[in-house]
């Protein structure tokens, strides 16, 4: 087995593919305004968890986002803040407001020691801290702003794409819900006496993801296949996806989630895409079988 890849990390260098050859790890650092091509290669292999090799070597469906066989995905899960499956953790946690774009506003809660790097994973625009303290503390006040504002804890991923061509230009503007709802959150009785409440600081991604000036998107690579071929330009990236240019003008999002578990190589001198995509709504552009 050869390298396979890892899918996408952020950090504060910016958007990085991360290379895994059993237990040994490589990054590749992203810039934007750079080619970026690559062919994927036989089967599609479990990820594994957490940096540890899948001891089966299962083959996983090429449309699966998390990449993982059922075994390692309930692994996985076991001990997952996300899931609810810890609950002693003994570090400190941050509850957070996130934006995506007009009327998308999440909470959420991260490790402390993580930074932005949750925040950044998830494609947030704009986020403030609200605060930090235990894990179930944390837990407790993600819940009440939750009920008491009518904020989710989640946002689908084809929302946030759906705005990014048209994110408001102005740094002000792109924070205004987010100070509104920290002013009404802050406002709230019933935070728990162990969670120590964070100022107002609002912290733009807008530049880091590479979002001014992206021109809209026309589809989403669906999955990889044996042979199938991704080549374009990197305009932005924001949260898992990468946002490819074409040579004819069209605008691709892949979703690096999909390509953790594949084998990739040069995508040689063929040019355009061959592997299966959906036509965004609305897109004047059409795709044709699926395939460009």
């Amino acid at each position: 087995m050869g390298w396979r890849c890892g899918g996408l990390r952020w950090s504060p260098g910016g958007a990085e593919l991360v290379w895994r050859d059993g237990g040994r790890e490589r990054r590749s650092k992203l810039g934007y305004g750079r080619d970026l091509g690559f062919r994927a290669v036989g089967e599609r292999r479990c990820a594994g968890v957490r940096g540890q090799v899948c001891p089966l070597g299962a083959v996983v469906g090429g449309r699966s986002t998390g990449g993982q066989c059922p075994d390692c995905a309930r692994l996985d899960r076991s001990r997952s803040v996300a899931a609810d499956t810890v609950a002693d953790d003994p570090q400190p946690y941050m509850v957070y407001l996130a934006w995506f774009g007009p009327g998308m506003v999440k909470v959420g809660i991260t490790a402390e020691a993580r930074g932005s790097a949750r925040l950044l994973e998830q494609g947030a625009v704009v986020f403030t801290r609200l605060g930090r303290g235990p894990l179930m503390a944390a837990r407790r006040t993600e819940e009440l702003l939750r009920t008491a504002l009518g904020v989710p804890d989640r946002v689908p991923y084809a929302a946030k794409r759906a705005v990014r061509a048209t994110l408001p230009t102005a740094p002000a503007e792109r924070a205004s819900e987010v100070g509104e709802l920290y002013a009404r959150a802050v406002a709230l009785a019933g935070w728990p006496e162990s969670l120590e409440r964070a100022d107002y600081r609002p912290v733009d991604h807008m530049g880091v993801f590479g979002l001014t000036g992206t021109p809209p998107v026309t589809a989403v690579i669906g999955e990889l296949v044996d042979g199938g071929r991704v080549a374009g330009r990197l305009v932005a990236a924001a949260g898992p996806d990468l946002h490819l240019e074409c040579d004819d003008g069209a605008v691709l999002v892949l979703d690096t989630r999909l390509v953790k578990g594949w084998e990739l190589a040069a995508a040689g001198d063929t040019g355009g895409v061959s592997v299966p995509v959906r036509e965004v709504a609305g897109s004047d552009r059409s795709v044709q079988d699926g395939l460009f």
